[in-house]
């Protein structure tokens, strides 16, 4: 699903990087043009002086937010955590997941007692955004 949404985001941003492009090369045209037009004494220059000022105005504005929302598309995946327990005295060891543990499988023998661990649980270590811990209220 990373993949997914990595290679969504990298296609919209393309097009956008094009409009972008295009945008500019339009306003620095109306802008080249509207030079021109001074120096010919033209009185329709101002004109092209707003069309080029505006748009390189939102050719800015777009790269802004592009760049922004592509920082928002990046996703961290939160650390799977593996927690294992002693059958006979109840140690506990955290350790990161690895691939083929599952919940109830024996692995080694404890490092305490000689007893048998087993995976007690697997899980995903979420920090909520959004909750504040007030201290008066």
């Amino acid at each position: 699903m990373n993949e997914e949404t990595t290679a969504t985001a990298r296609r919209i941003s393309s097009i956008v990087m094009i409009v972008i492009i295009v945008v500019l090369a339009l306003s620095l045209s109306a802008l080249y043009q509207a030079y021109d037009m001074f120096i010919n004494e033209d009185p329709t220059m101002g004109y092209y002086l707003l069309i080029g000022f505006i748009g390189l105005a939102l050719s800015t504005y777009m790269l802004l937010q592009t760049r922004r929302r592509m920082r928002r598309f990046t996703l961290k995946t939160p650390p799977i955590t593996t927690t294992i327990t002693c059958s006979k005295c109840g140690f506990k060891n955290v350790r990161d997941f690895e691939r083929g543990d599952f919940i109830f499988k024996k692995l080694d023998s404890c490092s305490k007692c000689e007893g048998t661990m087993t995976i007690s649980a697997i899980y995903r270590e979420v920090k909520e955004k959004g909750k504040e811990h007030k201290i008066f209220g």
